[in-house]
């Protein structure tokens, strides 16, 4: 059977704890493959546009073998995207493969599950794999979630996108917390700033 991991996130912008938490998951989950979800038009947060964190997402990932970034949930609608929507998808596109998918959860998210479109769908169609992330309490998630979840922890860093995209906008160096390819198309685009 085939593994396969699902990263959904804005990715705004992608960066190297988003690269070492995935390459973690995929060792320790022998996973065959991990793609990364760039999110549409999401409805829990605003962000620039999909078709930067798309090409972001592409040169921060697109180095390792193991690794693909998906358009799924960016191309051809404005629409709110939402993750048991595109996990459906997946299960379509892989319906001719034996596939397990892991969907991959910062445990900040397992926090907010009863807010996602059908939660109880996500264990359905996926096993749901919970990473740790600086300052989530795991202790607080709903009992009904927190029993069903298989928690992978990961190297934790205190880096996130939004102090990157805070660095950026005061003209402070984001460099080593994003890859040298991502930083140039940030300021190439004039992102953040």
């Amino acid at each position: 059977m085939k593994k396969i991991g699902i990263f959904g996130g804005a990715f705004n912008p992608p960066h190297i704890a988003h690269s070492i938490a995935a390459e973690h998951v995929t060792d320790e989950l022998t996973l065959d493959k991990m793609i990364f979800i760039p999110s549409g038009n999401h409805p829990l947060k605003e962000s620039i546009g999909a078709e930067h964190r798309l090409a972001m997402a592409k040169l921060a990932f697109g180095d390792n073998e193991k690794f693909e970034v998906s358009d799924i949930e960016i191309r051809g609608s404005n629409e709110k995207t939402y993750t048991v929507d595109t996990l459906e998808k997946l299960k379509k596109v892989y319906s001719k493969e034996e596939v397990k998918l892991f969907l991959i959860l910062g445990a900040d998210n397992i926090l907010i599950l009863n807010k996602w479109k059908q939660p109880e769908k996500l264990f359905e169609l996926s096993e749901i794999v919970v990473i740790g992330r600086p300052g989530s309490e795991l202790e607080k998630a709903e009992a009904k979630y927190s029993s069903k979840i298989r928690i992978v922890p990961i190297p934790l860093m205190e880096i996130s996108s939004s102090n990157i995209r805070s660095l950026i906008r005061e003209k402070k160096s984001a460099r080593y917390m994003i890859s040298r390819d991502v930083e140039n198309y940030i300021y190439e685009n004039r992102l953040y700033i």
